[in-house]
């Protein structure tokens, strides 16, 4: 039986191993610079910095969603911003990421906040589709980095 659940302290294993394995899906896995510990610190501290949901079949984690909150002074409100969605190869067909999708929604809703912002690569055609069918928009805009440097 699927459940989906807001994560807790001990998820922090398997929230890390779905990180590393988004990041090798995209062989971008030399960019994760986080570690357990820090994941454990900046999520489930006095003052958590992000949070998760969890999708597990039978207590197993088969699938994860992580979010910010931020604040838009365009709309003078609290809106939340989707990290990462993640569900595991041989668990992807069964909804799983749409449910993930949709329990994040209904948590927003929760706090009173009514928009959800998140990056997809532009040529990720499945994943904007499968966005698009749960009625996101796509607006094509460039994404810069730039690392300060002493």
């Amino acid at each position: 039986m699927l459940v989906i659940r807001e994560a807790v302290q001990g998820d922090i294993d398997s929230i890390y191993d779905m990180i590393i394995a988004i990041a090798r899906h995209h062989d971008q896995e030399q960019y994760v610079q986080t570690d357990r510990e820090e994941l454990l610190r900046s999520g489930f501290g006095e003052s958590p910095k992000f949070g998760a949901l969890l999708a597990e079949i039978d207590e197993k984690a088969v699938g994860f969603v992580s979010f910010i909150w931020e604040y838009s002074i365009w709309l003078g409100k609290k809106y939340m911003n989707l990290n990462d969605l993640y569900v595991r190869e041989q668990y992807r067909g069964r909804g799983i990421g749409a449910m993930l999708m949709k329990k994040m929604q209904r948590l927003c809703l929760s706090h009173g906040v009514y928009h959800i912002r998140w990056e997809v690569e532009e040529n990720n055609q499945k994943a904007i589709d499968f966005y698009k069918n749960l009625g996101a928009e796509f607006k094509l805009k460039g994404i810069c980095h730039w690392h300060a440097k002493q």
